[in-house]
């Protein structure tokens, strides 16, 4: 069943510059796997050495935060939209 995977623009290059990408997947965790067999590379930078999603990185289904759902077992169905947000901190002290 295939999810549209929306892509943001530190890992495009990995993805030939796509910002969207379509993969089959039953949950969050065979999707990663999915996503990693057709674009390399990928895994390393969404989850840590354990294989889980690594703290700085949001996964959301649909605009629900899958850590609020079951995590990488949260289950997926055929047309869902997944959003990768990578935490951005910084900035400056006005």
């Amino acid at each position: 069943m295939p999810v549209k995977v929306k892509i943001p623009t530190p890992l495009r290059k990995l993805t030939g510059n796509s910002g969207e990408v379509e993969i089959d997947g039953k949950n969050i965790g065979e999707m990663i796997e999915n996503l990693e067999k057709s674009y390399p590379g990928l895994k390393e930078r969404l989850c840590d050495e354990t294989g889980a999603i690594r703290r700085f990185v949001n996964v959301y289904i649909n605009e629900e935060d899958i850590r609020f759902m079951q995590g990488k077992d949260t289950s997926l169905k055929d047309g869902d939209e997944i959003s990768i947000i990578p935490a951005i901190a910084g900035g400056s002290e006005v």
